[in-house]
């Protein structure tokens, strides 16, 4: 899907492209990429490289075409075996050309042009709109960062009813899309540090906005570390659960085990076709039994002193 912006008092859709204007495509189709490298002349390199899920955050020139890829998060459908991850978003610049492509749909793009309507915001070059886009992902990612939270209590609750796989499963899994957020993150900052520290850059940018820009990289930086160690604390707490509750529950057997082999072995004794001085006893049976029985409660009370029960 192809949407064109232009920016008077925020970014506003217009019906076809012109100078100046941001042209943002999501999920391209065939004839929208057509568009970009016959009609605009995009090197087709450039979309090869944003097409890469595993792309890295970095900063490229090539025949006065500038492309600046940024990871972003990404919900997920409910089927997947992650809930969060990241997709790269490529920022394509020459002139007065400004291009944003990714393959997925995002709550970003939206957002960002809703924002700057109700902000009336306003941006002087191609480095500002970037900025802003690095502001906004990185404003999402403290949101997305605000639902794993209430999930990962979600899951705390249901640990402490009952210790199940499903709990741990989705501890991981938890665990897998925080990885993804702060190893992005970490590529997003070296790329904000790169741009803001290149002389032609940082002299047209307004100080304040790569302040907050920073701000907020280093916030989701930190809360996605911070949930991320929680994580861990649960994930190795309930494991030392389970495995005490194993534990337990091995050494119960253990007992009940000691205690039924008692009267096993004394009827093996009296059971054995060699002289006891009982064969001829008409109320053997019953010593034997009641023996047992008594031999067994003592042991079965000596263990229980012990906390073996």
């Amino acid at each position: 899907m192809i949407t064109f912006y232009i920016n008077t008092k925020g970014f506003e859709v217009t019906d076809k492209w012109e100078s100046g204007c941001w042209t943002s495509i999501e999920c391209p189709t065939a004839e929208e990429t057509n568009f970009l490298i016959s009609g605009l002349e995009v090197p087709e390199s450039f979309l090869s490289d944003i097409d890469d899920n595993d792309e890295r955050p970095r900063r490229e020139e090539e025949d006065g075409w500038q492309l600046i890829v940024l990871r972003v998060p990404y919900r997920k459908d409910s089927h997947s075996h992650i809930d969060y991850t990241t997709v790269p978003l490529g920022m394509i610049l020459k002139d007065d050309i400004f291009i944003t492509v990714c393959n997925y749909k995002l709550d970003i793009i939206d957002d960002f042009a809703v924002y700057s309507i109700r902000k009336q915001i306003t941006v002087a070059n191609h480095y500002e709109l970037v900025l802003r886009l690095m502001l906004s992902a990185s404003v999402w990612f403290l949101k997305y960062l605000k639902h794993i939270n209430i999930h990962m209590m979600q899951v705390q609750n249901e640990l402490q009813q009952s210790v199940r796989n499903k709990e741990i499963v989705e501890l991981q899994r938890i665990d897998n899309s925080l990885v993804y957020f702060v190893t992005s993150l970490k590529g997003n900052d070296v790329l904000f540090y790169r741009m803001v520290h290149t002389k032609s850059i940082r002299d047209i940018c307004d100080d304040e906005l790569v302040e907050d820009v920073e701000i907020e990289l280093k916030q989701a930086e930190e809360t996605t570390n911070i949930y991320r160690n929680i994580n861990h604390s649960l994930s190795n707490s309930y494991s030392s659960l389970i495995s005490n509750n194993i534990n337990s529950t091995m050494k119960q057997l253990t007992s009940i085990t000691i205690i039924l082999m008692l009267p096993t072995l004394v009827a093996s004794l009296f059971g054995m076709n060699v002289p006891n001085y009982m064969e001829n006893n008409p109320f053997a049976m019953a010593y034997i039994i009641g023996g047992s029985i008594v031999l067994s409660l003592i042991l079965y009370l000596f263990m229980k002193k012990r906390d073996f029960f």
